[in-house]
């Protein structure tokens, strides 16, 4: 929308909302003192530490160190923009949002223009649902009962009906001032190149709106009752409406539900609703379009999963596959997909049906991960007892990884890959770097198919050190020091294994300083989170450090981790010892004059020092 939103606007609308009821619509809380506590729902945790303050209209979580005011949690949990956050906040207190200065006046018309379209296609989905009532419905109403619909989900998801007429909806637009030009726009009217006759696009049809988040139509999709082709007829693209964008029942799945956990993905619009019908309201449907980016953008915004389902014949498993292909490059760590196959000849409708809604649930918790669908397919037509087999079964594999982002599920992927094919993870760490078809993007994914060097101890084993190979400019290698902060980073739990003295940390190198500060905030707090560690250091200098690294993906194997941090203090304290005394005694002077207190080994072996080079005098 065009135009700044006032400051003093947004500091009355703060004033006048109560951020207990705002957070208290969306997590169960509960009085505790004067404020408030729940689960946070930021993060896993089974024990409250999630508080909200009704005097200071704030709230805190001490788990992951969330915090803000009633917009920045509607930011977070629904996922909004700033503007969009005011708007939800204003339509809660029935107040427009005011705009002023500096705004572009190509941007003001194409705003105002939208809200026409909206205001039109509205009138339409009124129309629809109108018609659905009267008379000339009853073939549609007679369909829908067929298909067990309550009333009650039918007005929820605001299915209407198109009466078989050429100008039923074309003459009722026409009568509250709609022009011919502006229905055909918007895709309600299709005109005739030959004759210039307009006519209603949809006729006959049970009549489905498409819904943007904020509940706004934008479009329709119509079914047909009877025989005919299409089947489906959905609205053309329009300047308000995106096939490849928009998902039919997202909007009703986020208002059945305050927290989606995960959404399902069906192939058509009666899936949706018959699912709804039976208890599953977090079912989203594509509008007769393969799963795009921009569709998994928007899902995964919403929600850590994504369950795709398809039936169980040739043409689902084929769909399935250009699902994984789409979801690939989404894989962030955090995020999951898997896929569900039904039993041929069934779809959503039908199956929920006859086995019941828990049945049907059982089904979608017992989805087939990503990991294992992408071995499947990799191992289709393939004898994995043969060499050339299992050669075919990795290359698959690793130009499918090369469309994966750096991340544990990668790491994790090329581990199962080396159990399954029998190579060595340094030959796949090499092979996935020679392939040109598995970089897409090479540019951008060399960094990421770059591994710290290990500059530890020689006996390591294979197992733990990443390959030597080549590194990409730009890329900085981790020096031992920094290993070891990485690896407490990002598992915490590590501490326990380090020796109580710290003499195997060099005293006076700026990175062994962070790694100290580090340790000794851990051993204080005894941290479980790497964002409740990088909460401590935010906004400095040493957090910008932090930070870099807790990105910088872990390659090393969880089982072998505190045998890799073992293997670097031992490295370190080598290297130590290789010192001459006097830069030995020297850097304990340094520190200690620096302010740093010497713990008891390092006050001994000062002493010892001292002894020593007396001696030599």
């Amino acid at each position: 929308m065009a135009g700044q939103i006032p400051q003093r606007f947004i500091d009355d609308l703060l004033d006048r909302t109560d951020v207990v009821e705002v957070v208290g619509e969306r997590v169960q809380l509960k009085k505790s003192g004067r404020n408030y506590s729940g689960l946070c729902p930021f993060h896993q945790e089974k024990t409250p530490s999630f508080t909200v303050s009704a005097d200071k209209q704030f709230y805190h979580c001490f788990g992951c160190s969330a915090n803000g005011n009633a917009l920045r949690f509607l930011m977070e949990y629904e996922k909004l923009s700033f503007p969009e956050a005011v708007e939800q906040l204003a339509a809660r207190l029935g107040l427009e949002v005011p705009r002023e200065g500096g705004s572009d006046p190509r941007q003001q018309q194409r705003e105002q223009k939208r809200k026409q379209a909206v205001s039109l296609l509205e009138l339409a989905g009124s129309f629809y649902r109108e018609r659905l009532k009267m008379q000339e419905g009853k073939p549609a109403r007679d369909y829908l009962e067929k298909r067990d619909l309550s009333r009650e989900v039918i007005a929820a998801y605001g299915i209407g009906f198109a009466p078989d007429s050429w100008e039923a909806l074309k003459q009722h637009l026409g009568a509250k001032g709609v022009s011919e030009a502006v229905q055909i726009e918007y895709g309600l009217l299709i005109q005739k190149e030959e004759t210039g006759r307009t006519y209603d696009r949809f006729r006959d049809r049970v009549m489905f709106p498409i819904r943007d988040l904020r509940g706004r139509t934008l479009g329709f999709g119509g079914r047909i009752m009877g025989e005919g082709q299409p089947k489906y007829l959905n609205s053309p693209e329009t300047p308000v409406f995106h096939k490849g964008r928009e998902l039919y029942g997202l909007y009703e799945a986020r208002k059945a539900s305050a927290k989606l956990e995960q959404l399902i993905m069906v192939e058509g619009y009666m899936d949706v609703v018959a699912l709804a019908q039976y208890g599953i309201h977090n079912a989203v449907a594509t509008l007769g379009t393969a799963t795009t980016e921009d569709h998994l953008h928007r899902l995964f915004r919403l929600v850590s999963r994504v369950v795709f389902c398809f039936d169980g014949d040739r043409a689902g498993r084929q769909a399935a596959s250009r699902a994984l292909e789409t979801a690939l490059p989404q894989m962030i760590d955090g995020r999951e997909a898997r896929f569900l196959f039904l039993p041929e000849g069934e779809d959503p409708d039908s199956l929920v049906r006859r086995e019941g809604e828990k049945a049907f649930q059982d089904r979608v918790t017992c989805a087939m991960p990503l990991s294992e669908f992408l071995f499947e397919q990799a191992g289709q037509g393939r004898d994995l007892n043969t060499v050339e087999g299992r050669e075919r079964f990795a290359s698959h594999v690793l130009k499918a990884l090369g469309r994966v982002p750096e991340g544990m599920l990668r790491s994790l992927l090329l581990e199962e890959l080396a159990k399954r094919s029998g190579l060595e993870r340094v030959q796949l760490y090499a092979m996935l770097e020679r392939s040109e078809s598995a970089r897409p993007r090479a540019e951008q994914q060399v960094e990421a198919y770059a591994a710290p060097a290990f500059d530890g101890p020689q006996e390591v084993p294979h197992s733990i050190a990443p390959p030597s190979k080549p590194r990409p400019a730009g890329r900085r290698v981790l020096s031992s020091v920094e290993r070891v902060s990485q690896l407490l980073l990002r598992e915490p739990r590590l501490i326990e294994a380090l020796p109580e003295s710290l003499d195997w940390l060099p005293e006076s190198d700026e990175q062994a300083r962070l790694c100290r500060e580090l340790i000794t905030l851990l051993r204080a707090g005894r941290y479980k989170s790497p964002q409740v560690v990088l909460a401590h250091f935010q906004g400095s200098e040493e957090g910008q450090r932090l930070a870099e690294l807790a990105r910088r993906e872990l390659l090393i194997p969880a089982a072998t981790r505190e045998a890799e941090l073992s293997g670097l203090v031992e490295h370190l304290l080598t290297r130590q010892r290789k010192r001459s005394p006097e830069e030995e005694y020297n850097a304990l002077l340094a520190q200690e004059r620096a302010g740093q207190k010497l713990d008891k080994s390092q006050r001994q072996r000062l002493a010892a020092l001292v002894v020593e080079l007396a001696r030599r005098q």
